[in-house]
């Protein structure tokens, strides 16, 4: 099954990309840049000791919010 954690942004340089099923140049940030997330299979990697883990409904509820979603101009 597949993981997430979110992290803040200036954690990046700490994600062990080989461990996780993202990229860096894909990351999704939030809005105001502060907060990214990775996705995994398996065990917690080590680098992410600590965080909360999600499921893909609950990372989705999460990303649904105003704090991941820019207003959209109209």
């Amino acid at each position: 099954m597949t993981k997430y954690c979110i992290i803040n942004s200036d954690e990046v340089d700490s994600v062990d990309f080989d461990q996780v099923l993202e990229i860096r140049t894909g990351l999704r940030y939030s809005v105001d840049k502060t907060k990214t997330f990775v996705k995994y299979e398996g065990s917690q990697p080590s680098f992410l000791s600590g965080k909360t883990e999600y499921t893909h409904s609950e990372i989705l509820t999460i990303l649904a919010t105003d704090e991941w979603n820019p207003d959209d101009p109209e």
